[in-house]
């Protein structure tokens, strides 16, 4: 115990936040995948792992996809080994595959979840040590943050996911820290360091590449740094356009990291979608395996969507920001509606229902008051653009509930701020009413959001929270 207390707080909050993962992962040891994306991951690194590349939907797995879907898939010219797939980023597939080249493929998913179990556990010390550079002078300074990332549900579970979530979050946290420490050591190997985890957080899901490039400008402009920048960005595009050139060789024409635009189009502006993932919708671009062709059919219809009918975009937009900020519930209800879990009690199904909603709505609340309260610097700034950076590509492409869980870590440390400096914020609060009135408004806004989304889902949640939930089988 002694030894235990003479360890760093980051060392500590480390373990706790280590013990805290792996509870779910050894008492779900034989717990299989259940979703798609898990699937195609799978698929992707078992590929990767046998030496047979960036491949998805050989044979042996298209018989079991069929045997799922009655539908016919459009195969074209079809290798039984699997096809080339430019879909998904490369980032968590070769990730997932150097794990299952060491495990071998019978405890594959065991052997993931087990080391996502510990990378997802250095989001704590992480966050703290971000919170003691974001906000200076604080004695406890990125503690409460570090704490609320340990024991919050969402993160603790999320290693038995096969999902980018478990590589990019850290992935892009480490960088930003890098980066702020590249800036104020004004070290040319820290800002290549700080590119190059970018460009992996880029590889594993290219929608941080818009914060990647701002970010540049920041360095630049802000941190005054030319020559960092310019290191930042070499390195960045050393990993990015080696990928991005094999997917443009494959198809004849500039392909991004992923071509995942098209399918996105099409579910975010498809004339009977609401702007989040709709399995029905998702269901009409489905069975095209080969991914060139299923992106140019979708960014064609999601042009056409949009063009036969402009004036749903703004309303469009506002959907998707509120699914972005929606409650963490859906995996739950997925999950217990078919089965997952057997049958719960009814007082107890709502605890836990409440345990996976509430912290998220007490984590934007803090957060809200704490952009409108506090006060601005350079790496404050940074830190915003983060935000910005990745919401925007989802309000304007495709949001659901799980896309906020990437910025979670970011909003504990708000919350850390706002609760820790409450006293002084409420100070400023009261000398300057246009703040006060700009945190009402923000909050108020989320729990507008939550209120119509739990009264839009009232007769679902009714149904789920019953004597028969685990057998309605909701999808995802």
């Amino acid at each position: 115990m002694n030894k235990l207390r003479s360890l760093s707080f980051g060392w500590r909050i480390f373990l706790l936040a280590v013990v805290l993962r792996l509870i779910p992962v050894l008492v779900s040891i034989n717990l299989p995948i259940g979703l798609d994306d898990m699937f195609q991951y799978d698929m992707l690194a078992r590929s990767i792992a046998s030496g047979q590349g960036f491949r998805w939907y050989a044979q042996e797995d298209l018989d079991l996809i069929q045997s799922y879907f009655d539908m016919d898939f459009v195969v074209g010219d079809y290798d039984p080994e699997g096809v080339i797939s430019s879909f998904r980023a490369p980032g968590y597939p070769a990730f997932l595959a150097l794990i299952y080249w060491v495990s071998g493929l019978k405890w594959r998913f065991f052997a993931a979840r087990l080391v996502q179990a510990f990378l997802g556990a250095t989001l704590a010390p992480l966050v703290y040590k971000l919170g003691e550079r974001l906000f200076p002078g604080r004695e406890k300074a990125g503690k409460l943050a570090a704490y609320f990332v340990a024991f919050y549900p969402m993160l603790m579970v999320y290693p038995l996911a096969l999902a980018t979530e478990n590589l990019f979050i850290p992935l892009v946290f480490s960088g930003l820290l890098l980066l702020l420490k590249a800036v104020d050591n004004k070290s040319d190997p820290g800002f290549l360091l700080a590119g190059t985890v970018f460009g992996l957080a880029t590889l594993t899901r290219s929608v941080i590449f818009a914060f990647a490039g701002l970010a540049i400008l920041w360095i630049w402009w802000a941190a005054k740094q030319k020559r960092g920048a310019i290191l930042f960005g070499i390195a960045l595009l050393a990993l990015v356009i080696p990928w991005t050139a094999r997917n443009s060789l494959l198809y004849e024409k500039f392909t991004f990291v992923e071509n995942s635009l098209g399918y996105n189009l099409h579910m975010g502006y498809h004339p009977e979608g609401t702007g989040t993932f709709q399995y029905g919708i998702s269901l009409e671009l489905f069975p095209y395996l080969d991914d060139g062709q299923r992106n140019d059919l979708g960014v064609e219809a999601g042009l056409e969507f949009i063009k036969q009918d402009p004036g749903r975009i703004p309303s469009l937009i506002l959907n998707k920001l509120g699914f972005f900020f929606s409650l963490e519930r859906r995996a739950m209800s997925y999950f217990y509606s078919n089965g997952f879990f057997g049958q719960i009690p009814q007082a107890a199904l709502i605890g836990l229902f409440a345990l996976f909603t509430l912290p998220f709505a007490v984590l934007s609340s803090l957060s809200a008051a704490s952009l409108a309260l506090m006060g601005w610097n350079k790496e404050r700034l940074l830190f915003l653009l983060l935000l910005v950076g990745y919401l925007l590509p989802h309000v304007f492409l495709l949001a659901e509930p799980r896309f906020h869980i990437a910025i979670v870590p970011g909003l504990a440390m708000l919350a850390d701020y706002a609760w820790g400096e409450r006293k002084a914020l409420w100070k400023r609060a009261s000398e300057e009413k246009w703040r006060f009135a700009t945190a009402l408004v923000l909050i108020g806004l989320l729990w507008l959001n939550w209120g119509m989304e739990l009264i839009r889902d009232a007769d679902k949640l009714a149904i789920l929270l019953g004597p028969e939930g685990y057998r309605a089988g909701f999808p995802y």
